[in-house]
C-alpha cells in the first residue's frame, strides 16, 4: 500500500516546551485523514512541519516521498493548503486573486485561464469574478479559497477548519466538494473541532493531546471501543478529558511607559 504522508517520531520543541512529541503516523494514498485535538494540543505544529512551514527538532517526515526538510520545495509544489484564515487580497477581484496565485504556481496563461473559468463555475462564483473579494461573505471567500488551491492540481490537501463559521447550506456544499476532490484521487488532511464533520468525512482520525498521539483509527472503530451508542465527541473527551482549554492572545509582558 502506498502512503502519501509518513511521519516518524516527529518532534518539535520551543525551548523547554514540547509541542509535538515523537509523533509517528502514516496517511494512506487517497484517504481523508482527520486530525483532532483540543486547543494547544499540537495539531497546528504538526501540520506546519508537514507543510514545511517549520522544521522539526527531531524525527523525519515525507510527503509523496519527498523529505520535508531536504526536499521542501518539492513538497510545496505538490500540496495545497487552506488555513482557517482565508488567503486572499480584499481589494483585488476574485479573478485577479486567482490570476496572481496561478502565476505564483507557474501555470501558463492558457491553462490558468481555463482552470480559473472551470473553478469559478464549479464553485458557483462565475458571476462574482469581477467583484472585490473584500465584498464577499465568509462562505464565498472559503469557496474561492478552494478554487485557488485547486489551480495547481495538488495531490495532497491540508484543510484547516474548512467549515468553521459557515451557514448550514454552505457547510453542506463544502463537504460535498471535499468528497469530490477526494474522489479525484487526492489525499486530504482535515483538522477540525466539529466532530460531526470529522465523523462524516474522515476515513481515519488521529487524536492528539499535549503533543502526543493518543489514538488513530477509523471513527467507527474508535466509537465501538466506548460502547454501542458512543459518538466521536465521546471519544474526543475520553482521550482529551473534559477540562477547558482556554487560550488567550499572546501579549507583551514588558511594562508600559508611565506605569
Amino acid at each position: 500500500m502506498e502512503y502519501s504522508i509518513i511521519a516518524d517520531k516527529l518532534t518539535k520543541k520551543f525551548g523547554d516546551f514540547t509541542a509535538d512529541n515523537a509523533i509517528s503516523l502514516k496517511v494512506k494514498e487517497g484517504e481523508i485523514f482527520g486530525i483532532l485535538g483540543p486547543n494547544g494540543a499540537g495539531k497546528t505544529t504538526l501540520i506546519s512541519m508537514l507543510t514545511t512551514l517549520i522544521k522539526p527538532t527531531s524525527g523525519h517526515a515525507s510527503v509523496l516521498g519527498h523529505d520535508v526538510i531536504k526536499e521542501a520545495l518539492e513538497v510545496r509544489k505538490s500540496i495545497g493548503v487552506i488555513t482557517e484564515k482565508v488567503t486572499m487580497y480584499p481589494p483585488l477581484t476574485a479573478e485577479e486573486n486567482l490570476m496572481f496565485f496561478g502565476r505564483l504556481y507557474g501555470i501558463n496563461k492558457k491553462d490558468l485561464e481555463q482552470r480559473i473559468n472551470e473553478g469559478l463555475e464549479e464553485f458557483q462564483l462565475s458571476k462574482f469574478r469581477k467583484r472585490p473579494v473584500g465584498t464577499f461573505s465568509l462562505g464565498m471567500k472559503r469557496r474561492l479559497d478552494l478554487v485557488r488551491v485547486l489551480l495547481n492540481e495538488p495531490k495532497v490537501f491540508f484543510l484547516d477548519e474548512p467549515t468553521v463559521g459557515l451557514d448550514p447550506i454552505t457547510v453542506s456544499f463544502i463537504k460535498k466538494k471535499i468528497r469530490d476532490i477526494n474522489k479525484r484521487g487526492s489525499t486530504i488532511i482535515l483538522t477540525t473541532h466539529i466532530m460531526q464533520d470529522a465523523d462524516e468525512l474522515s476515513d481515519r482520525v488521529a487524536l492528539i493531546d499535549h503533543g502526543n498521539l493518543m489514538a488513530c483509527d477509523t471513527p467507527r472503530n474508535l466509537k465501538k471501543k466506548l460502547g454501542r451508542n458512543a459518538t466521536l465527541e465521546n471519544v474526543f473527551i475520553h482521550y482529551a478529558g473534559a477540562e477547558l482549554r482556554d487560550e488567550t492572545e499572546k501579549m507583551s509582558l514588558a511594562p508600559r511607559r508611565g506605569m
